[in-house]
């Protein structure tokens, strides 16, 4: 039987291994798309913290046509050492079509 950490037939660890940047990524992507039911749409970074992943994962919030007028939000997303998510936030929403460039 699968613990509450892993799924039968998932890559995911269990709940006493450690995971690297790339699952983490997968992790980030999938938690908040399950969360918000919307569909994530890229990781636009990771970092390690001292409680383990802070993940900023980029979704969209509204389909609109032209696809480059949808509208975007970044989340901000923490995961422990293991993949579990901590917590998350929205911290900005914007248009796809509107390039700014901003760092960590």
């Amino acid at each position: 039987m699968a613990s509450a950490h892993q799924r039968v037939g998932s890559s995911r660890p269990n709940s006493q291994q450690r995971i690297g940047a790339g699952l983490v990524g997968k992790e980030a992507l999938r938690q908040i798309a399950e969360l918000t039911g919307r569909p994530a749409d890229t990781v636009s970074a990771i970092e390690r913290t001292d409680s383990g992943w802070r993940v900023e994962v980029e979704l969209v919030e509204l389909e609109r046509v032209p696809a480059t007028t949808n509208i975007l939000a970044t989340y901000d997303v923490e995961l422990d050492d293991h993949g579990t998510l901590l917590g998350y936030r929205r911290v900005r929403r914007y248009y796809r079509n509107a390039a700014e460039e901003r760092s960590l």
